[in-house]
């Protein structure tokens, strides 16, 4: 029990270490300043449209719109890698902790930290888009006459607003909302142990590109891109879809592309069992290689 309660307290140090690197830091101030100038972008049309239709929102549904397709949810990750681009932090502080941790330790506390810090990312990112649109806005858990013009008319695609009758009518929004946390979590947890485990590997520069070829290869196994690139028929649309729906990483982290019961796409436990399996993976393959890796600590340099 002793033991156990002593990594528990090396795991949050690391963790606490981690986010004292925020303090007075310039890109994680443009991350999140990024962050709200996208949730204003993305909000104010809802907004614009329910004003203009004199209808009222519920409060969380621009943050769903706002992660309603893989466009938006690939730019929003992109700010992510922004705000973990240095990871694993090597500042003076690590010979400190290195020296009294095992490297499973260190390694664990890194991934608690990309866990909170993605969470209070997306705590942010609901709290602007909240505030954005509460002046119309009302807290009930159902949707409202907004959302169901958007989705039941040709009004959202025409302002670009993913709001699909597949999402108003297979779920709720606080449960529509929760459901999206852990959809962003496990992508962003698989995508940030995929740039740790190559910054370890082959130094930082490969990190930060195994980061955006992971989000390159989500954004080109689109369907609309596939059926112009291989010139498909509409009736081979379908499988495309489905096939890309089941390959692509940001498909799986996109609410509406799973299977709610009358089509071939992932369901949610599929896509949860799919991600929790590479982030194992990757965080095996993490662990060994920082098994292998020599810190060379000279005086504050490393």
């Amino acid at each position: 029990m002793q033991h156990f309660l002593t990594d528990i307290h090396q795991i949050l140090s690391v963790t606490r270490y981690n986010f004292r690197m925020w303090r007075g830091n310039l890109r994680v101030i443009l991350t999140f300043l990024l962050a709200f100038i996208l949730c204003f972008l993305l909000s104010d049309k809802v907004a614009s449209f329910a004003y203009k239709m004199e209808t009222s929102m519920q409060i969380v549904e621009p943050f769903i719109w706002t992660f309603g397709d893989s466009n938006s949810i690939l730019l929003i990750s992109l700010l992510l890698i922004l705000l973990f681009a240095d990871m694993p932090f090597l500042g003076a502080g690590v010979p400190y902790y290195l020296v009294r941790m095992n490297r499973r330790n260190w390694l664990i506390g890194q991934a608690l930290y990309v866990a909170t810090a993605t969470l209070i990312y997306m705590v942010f990112i609901l709290g602007s888009t909240a505030v954005i649109c509460m002046q119309n806005s009302f807290s009930g858990n159902m949707w409202s006459h907004t959302a169901a013009l958007l989705g039941y008319s040709n009004a959202g695609e025409a302002i670009v607003i993913p709001a699909l009758v597949k999402t108003l009518e297979m779920s709720f929004p606080y449960q529509c909302m929760i459901t999206i946390f852990g959809l962003m979590l496990m992508y962003t947890l698989l995508m940030v142990f995929i740039m740790l485990y190559f910054n370890i590997k082959k130094g930082q520069f490969a990190g930060i590109l195994s980061a955006f070829a992971f989000s390159l290869y989500g954004f080109l196994l689109n369907p609309e891109l596939v059926k112009t690139i291989f010139q498909l028929p509409d009736e081979l649309m379908y499988k495309a879809n489905v096939a890309i729906g089941w390959l692509s990483p940001l498909n799986h982290a996109t609410y509406h592309m799973h299977n709610f019961g009358y089509d071939l796409l992932p369901r949610m436990w599929h896509t949860y069992a799919i991600f929790a399996a590479l982030i194992v993976i990757f965080y095996i393959l993490t662990r060994r290689a920082i098994k292998k890796y020599n810190f060379n600590f000279i005086g504050n340099d490393l």
